[in-house]
């Protein structure tokens, strides 16, 4: 049983999913935060910086965003922009846009201390069983459907009824879909006509946000398979009445009990706040007698699997095998929970036999596919460190 806890006080929320009563994922929402990842705004071009191939744009943040050439040509020019920039660099920025130009920019990447936010005027617009690439000829499948006549099915569906000036990625809840997808293609088109509206009317040389992005709980919602969630549990009215507009809007809660327990500390009631203090822990232990550590730089999360207590009653490679294998598993629902992105770096113990490796890399690839984000599992690298990488689910924690 999948279940969503929303604890909201003052200015903070905290959102939970649980399978079975246990906690899967966990986010704190704060209103003041500085998360604008996915939100669509008119931008003006502040400065073109011809020596990068870049400008910096205006959004209406503290600092001016910034847009390279490949994210403003066309998606199909982009398969050849390496090409053609190679080329005596015949595509020049300032041929392509002018200060105080406007923009119709998506937000790809948050700023930070050090750097504005990324934006790109490649707009995706996801739903729960496409997301739409306006302005492109791309309909891809989601790599989590294997089985190729269902992908095949699907992009000849999609391509039946989607507009032939856009493009789409067919995503996971799409498998066994047939009319729902239509429908949805149907309300994901209306509502970038809606946003391409706003664009053209407004006129003034200023920046303006015309396109929030989804929210946690509304992400979690979309991302989840339909009616997999069979509980909704919050303390706060407000919360209740957008979820209930929210559901009037794409009637994806059907079948859900929803649950408002007013002015209730819900992590306490369900015994969550022990698990959500976990979080902060560096080193995990396993089962076993060993342990994971994790720690994060500014480029990278490096990972680090340690005997710790266990010592085995067999071979030494046996003994490191139990250890990695565990670890695997731990690994897989850390970063899951920790919603950890970037590039990642697993330290395992040593292992000599070449299958026990090609285990432990098949285990992660199994445990991730359970991951509602993207991941991608490198493999081993010469010297012997897992390389992996994973999307961020929530942008503020790049």
């Amino acid at each position: 049983m999948l279940e969503i806890l929303i604890n909201k006080e003052d200015d903070k929320k905290d959102i939970a999913l649980l399978e079975d009563g246990r906690l899967l994922e966990y986010y704190m929402d704060e209103e003041n935060s500085n998360r604008n990842e996915g939100n669509i705004y008119v931008g003006i071009v502040k400065n073109v910086i011809k020596g990068m191939q870049a400008a910096f744009v205006d959004i209406g943040t503290e600092k001016n965003s910034f847009i390279h050439l490949k994210d403003i040509l066309d998606k199909i020019d982009e398969k050849n922009l390496e090409n053609i920039t190679t080329n005596n660099d015949k595509i020049n920025i300032s041929d392509v846009i002018k200060e105080g130009q406007r923009l119709l920019v998506q937000v790809k990447k948050d700023s930070n201390l050090q750097k504005g936010a990324r934006v790109s005027t490649h707009i995706n617009l996801p739903s729960k069983y496409i997301a739409l690439m306006p302005n492109t000829d791309i309909i891809t499948v989601s790599q989590k459907i294997e089985d190729k006549k269902e992908q095949e099915r699907l992009i000849k569906l999609v391509k039946e009824n989607l507009s032939p000036e856009n493009g789409a990625i067919i995503r996971t809840s799409a498998a066994g879909k047939n009319q729902e997808i239509i429908e949805d293609i149907k309300n994901v088109e209306k509502r970038w006509k809606e946003i391409q509206a706003k664009f053209e009317n407004n006129k003034a040389s200023k920046p303006k946000l015309i396109a929030k992005a989804n929210g946690i709980f509304e992400k979690m919602i979309i991302d989840l398979p339909e009616k997999s969630v069979q509980k909704i549990t919050l303390n706060s009215k407000e919360e209740y009445n957008n979820i209930m507009q929210f559901n009037k809007m794409n009637n994806y809660l059907s079948g859900t009990d929803i649950v408002l327990k007013e002015n209730e500390d819900i992590l306490d009631i369900y015994d969550v706040k022990k698990e959500v203090s976990k979080l902060e822990n560096r080193k995990i232990w396993l089962k076993c007698g060993g342990f994971i550590t994790i720690d994060k730089t500014e480029a990278l999360t490096a990972i680090d699997v340690n005997t710790g207590k266990y010592t085995g009653n067999k071979s030494v490679e046996d003994t490191v095998f139990k250890v990695n294998k565990e670890a695997t598993v731990e690994i897989a629902k850390q970063l899951r929970l920790r919603d950890i992105g970037g590039i990642i770096i697993i330290d395992y113990i040593d292992m000599k036999n070449e299958k026990n490796k090609e285990e432990i890399q098949t285990l992660l690839e199994e445990k991730l596919k359970l991951d509602r984000t993207k991941t991608q599992v490198e493999g081993f690298t010469k010297l012997d460190l897992m390389e992996l990488t994973r999307k961020h689910i929530c942008s503020h924690k790049e």
